[in-house]
């Protein structure tokens, strides 16, 4: 037994609660290394010693290249639990618990693990729409103009003396008209990039947090888009910027005027008086910026008037026009405190709206309960890319990856998590591809059968190609359509929409080998098992087919799967 290997730490995604009645524990162990793990549980409070312990066995829930993950999930009569583990290697039985292994038990309670409390506000729990939820994200300049139609116009359009400009002619109208091409997909979320009133094309850079950008609409205009949204059933997620504004933004306008005498000097960071703004875009300011970019002063988020006033903002938004939830801008460089307050504010009016913050990395740390529900999981796009487009990891090295991805998470959260393949800050994973179909298309089938929110960005469905942000931002073509990509999307995203399994479901792989990667999403009632064959040879299928109910293929030929092939399978469970 690796005893170097084993690890478990509480009150984290080891030890966390589901709901008030049922609590996740999770160990992890060198790969192969044990026979059987045990939990034993007891009263932290129990009235007698040596304490009364129950055991339960737990399940290998999952495998990586190192490690096996066992889990279970205890319906505990216990508000208060201590606890250990049993690991068994059929030659030697431990016992871990405190961070220490022992062959036999101790007395004192106090020395084995400890969930004081299962307390209700500690759970994280994202909105219970989240898990049926798949998303269309919209960068608003490049989408759509009016019905079918992007004008591909620059433009410019003055705000209060400050001037917005358009690159591609998008608008508020445009997304409006076009709701019913989203339905068709089978959407039922929209999150759009910043609509607020802005300097450049992308509008990262905002002026005026309580109005839609001129260059886009109006606030009525997006008032009728959210209604509309809603009368189809479909949630809206729009972006907040908050590390951030422009710097015409008025606390920094003011900045500039006035200097030190300035009752907003304290709104920003790594101020030197007199402000300037300098011309050169190649220049470092003498203030805090997002990173370098001298037009996007950094907000000082620790001072409370700056909180109060994009708290402000996070509840108009929700309040006044029944926005369904926050995509947080760059939410990894804003202190913890600040998104505490935000979370507070925004669900005070609505419990039911979502956060989602832009974290690039992994993002236990924000994950908690206390600040965000979910995160943009640019993991899943990398594992993606080496697997699927690239081909420089095979099925256990890409199963590893994406296990260690769902290990690290709290299973609520991990429902939640946003997977993207595409965003409008990466370049285009069908050019990553190689403008390879078939290469993007299990990419998009695993996408839609894996456990979180799908993702699709504006005209991936279309095959719009880029690498470079002139490219990947590039106007919705309405021209004409990729008929065999768009429909696939539908129908991908048609099979997770009418198999609730694929989106409430355990995961379970089956099989990992070469390119052949087999997995399944299994409730009480279901079992649906998907089968890719992403390599350039015919495979035999990991499963026995019988009895099941074949949903959707491609290149199954009885038992076989040509190459580039794929086969979703679906089987009614027997009590």
């Amino acid at each position: 037994m690796n005893l170097q290997a084993v690890k478990h730490i509480p009150m984290s995604q080891d030890a966390h609660g589901l709901d008030p009645s049922h609590v996740v524990f999770r160990l992890r162990a060198g790969r192969g290394d044990l026979k059987a793990c045990t939990l034993y549980y007891a009263d932290r409070s129990c009235r007698v010693t040596p304490v009364i312990f129950s055991s339960v066995e737990m399940s290998l829930e999952a495998q990586d290249e190192w490690f096996d993950y066992y889990q279970v999930i205890l319906n505990s009569p216990y508000k208060r639990i201590c606890y250990y583990f049993e690991l068994d290697d059929g030659d030697l039985k431990l016992l871990y618990y405190g961070d220490f292994f022992s062959d036999h038990r101790v007395d004192d309670r106090s020395e084995y693990y400890q969930l004081p409390y299962n307390h209700p506000a500690d759970i994280a729990a994202p909105p219970a729409w989240a898990r049926d939820a798949v998303v269309y994200n919209i960068f608003p300049d490049s989408f759509a103009t009016a019905h079918r139609y992007i004008s591909d116009e620059e433009t410019e359009k003055d705000w209060n003396g400050e001037t917005c400009r358009s690159k591609h002619g998008g608008t508020i109208h445009g997304v409006l008209e076009n709701l019913d091409y989203i339905a068709s997909l089978g959407i039922n979320c929209i999150y759009m990039n910043p609509i607020f009133a802005a300097g450049e094309y992308h509008k990262y850079d905002l002026v005026d947090y309580f109005h839609i950008d001129p260059c886009f609409g109006t606030n009525e205009e997006f008032r009728q888009l959210v209604d509309a949204c809603h009368a189809k059933d479909m949630r809206v997620i729009i972006d907040g910027v908050f590390n951030h504004v422009g710097w015409h933004f008025f606390a920094f306008e003011d900045v500039i005027q006035k200097g030190e005498d300035s009752t907003y000097k304290d709104w920003f960071y790594r101020l030197t008086f007199p402000v300037r703004r300098p011309d050169d875009p190649e220049a470092y300011p003498d203030y805090e910026c997002f990173g370098y970019e001298r037009m996007m002063p950094k907000t000082n988020t620790r001072n409370p008037e700056v909180v109060d006033y994009f708290c402000q903002v996070g509840r108009y938004w929700v309040r006044e026009f029944g926005i369904d939830g926050w995509r947080l801008d760059v939410a990894s460089e804003i202190n913890d405190d600040f998104w505490r307050s935000f979370r507070k504010a925004v669900k005070q009016e609505n419990p039911d709206c979502i956060l989602i913050g832009e974290v690039w990395e992994t993002a236990q740390h924000w994950l908690g309960g206390d600040m965000f529900d979910s995160t943009m999981n640019y993991d899943f796009r990398k594992h993606c890319r080496r697997f699927f487009a690239e081909r420089s990891i095979d099925a256990a090295q890409f199963d590893g990856r994406v296990t260690n991805m769902r290990m690290r998470y709290k299973l609520p959260v991990l429902y939640a998590q946003l997977n993207l393949l595409d965003s409008h800050d990466v370049s285009r994973f069908y050019s990553l591809c190689g403008s390879d179909e078939e290469k993007m298309k299990l990419a998009v089938l695993f996408q839609m059968t894996f456990v979180g929110i799908p993702s699709v960005f504006y005209g991936d469905e279309r095959g719009i190609t880029g690498i470079q942000e002139e490219e990947y931002r590039h106007p919705m073509d309405w021209s004409s359509r990729h008929e065999p990509l768009e429909d696939f999307y539908r129908q991908a995203i048609h099979l997770r929409r009418e198999n609730p399994v694929l989106c409430r479901g355990e995961y379970q792989t089956i099989c990992a080998e070469g390119g052949l990667y087999a997995y399944c999403r299994q409730d009480d009632r279901t079992r649906i098992t998907v089968v890719l064959n992403n390599q350039n040879t015919a495979a035999n299928l990991p499963v026995d087919a019988a009895g099941k109910t074949v949903l959707w293929q491609t290149g199954l030929q009885e038992n076989q799967l040509q190459p580039m092939g794929f086969a979703v399978m679906k089987e009614e469970i027997r009590k």
